[in-house]
Order: structure tokens, then sequence, then C-alpha cells
């Protein structure tokens, strides 16, 4: 992978890490009632679960290069487009509610485990999301194994420092989250709409 592809990717990722959603949600949460310590078992079951996500779009764009090699570029400007209307919902989306409700009971760090893996798999967005976004980035003159490994390395150590960062400074985020959101989810539109319009073209 291409140092400077690379860095197109880092800075995606960091967007797509940085905007509200079912897990940064729950890792704000679970860091506001139980404490960051306990909040990295739910981390890291997030972070699995999108790991195992990233491989499974993966397998398939492995499989299309092998069957199909010239579909990658329509796949890529089908992406750009899927990515392109992210952004607009994402424009268009409310602030998200983070209010903290605590039921008295401290789960175990498996159970939070759990809560964080089920929560990056169950949601079917996250599949469609990857095999839009990770298209833009693969070179098919490259081995593949290694840019999954590149990717989803860089995906999971940024996914996971964002959510700590979240869990540690849960009660002063969620304030500025509540306030500022409906700002802060435009920021993050642009910038799928920008890698929407700006990487099937630079292909």
């Amino acid at each position: 992978m291409a140092l400077e592809l690379w860095l197109v990717y880092f800075v995606a990722t960091l967007g797509l890490a940085l905007t509200p959603g079912p897990n940064s949600l729950l890792a704000l949460t679970h860091g506001g009632l139980y404490g960051a310590r306990m909040a990295l078992a739910t981390i890291l079951g997030g972070v699995v679960g999108f790991s195992a996500l990233i491989a499974l779009a993966m397998f398939g764009l492995g499989a299309l290069l092998k069957t199909a090699p010239a579909a990658l570029l329509a796949l890529k400007w089908i992406g750009g487009a899927y990515l392109i209307w992210l952004g607009v919902q994402l424009w268009r989306s409310p602030p998200m509610n983070l209010t903290l409700a605590d039921s008295g009971v401290r789960p175990g760090a498996a159970r939070l485990f759990r809560q964080g893996l089920l929560s990056a798999l169950s949601n079917p967005k996250v599949i469609l999301f990857y095999g839009a976004f990770l298209p833009q980035f693969v070179d098919p003159q490259r081995g593949l194994a290694v840019q999954f490994v590149v990717m989803a390395a860089t995906f999971a150590v940024v996914e996971f420092l964002v959510e700590l960062l979240l869990a540690l400074l849960a009660f002063r985020v969620r304030p500025w989250l509540e306030r500022g959101g409906r700002a802060f989810n435009r920021s993050c539109g642009v910038l799928f709409v920008l890698i929407g319009v700006a990487l099937p073209l630079a292909r």
C-alpha cells in the first residue's frame, strides 16, 4: 500500500472513528457508568467485531479480483456513490441522544466484551460501508493479504484509541456532543462526500 494512499486511508478512518455510532456511543456510555478500565472490554469487543467484518469484506474483494478484475473499477464507482449518500444522510441527521442511564448493576468484563462485539457485528450498515469504503484503497497490483493487514491494523488502532478517549473523557465529551452534535455530524458528512467523489476519480 503506497504511503500517500495510506495517509488518505488514515484520515478517512479517523473521520469514520470520530463519527458517532453504536460502538462509540457504547464506549462513551460504559466509560461514564463503569470507568475507562471496565470500558476497555467493550472497546476490545468492538475492535474484534470490526476486524472480522473487514476480513469478510476483503475476502469478498479477493474473490472478485480473481473472477472479474475489471469489476473492481465499477465497484469503486458504486462504492463512491454510496459514500456520498452516507455523507448526505449524516449531514441531515440530528445529534445523538447521549443520556446515561445507570441500572446500578456492574457487569463483568466478559459481558461488556460481548456487548461491544455484538454491537459491531449486528449492524448491517457496517458491512455495507466496508464494501463501499475498502475498494477505494485496494491496489490490485499489490498483494491483497498485506493490504488487509495494513488496513485492518490501522483501523483497529484508530478505533481503539478514539473509543478509549471517549471512555476516558465521557463526562466532558457527552455535553459537547449534545450541544455541537449537528455541526459535528455535518463535518463528518462532508468528509464522506469528499472521499466518495475524489477517490474513484483518482483511479
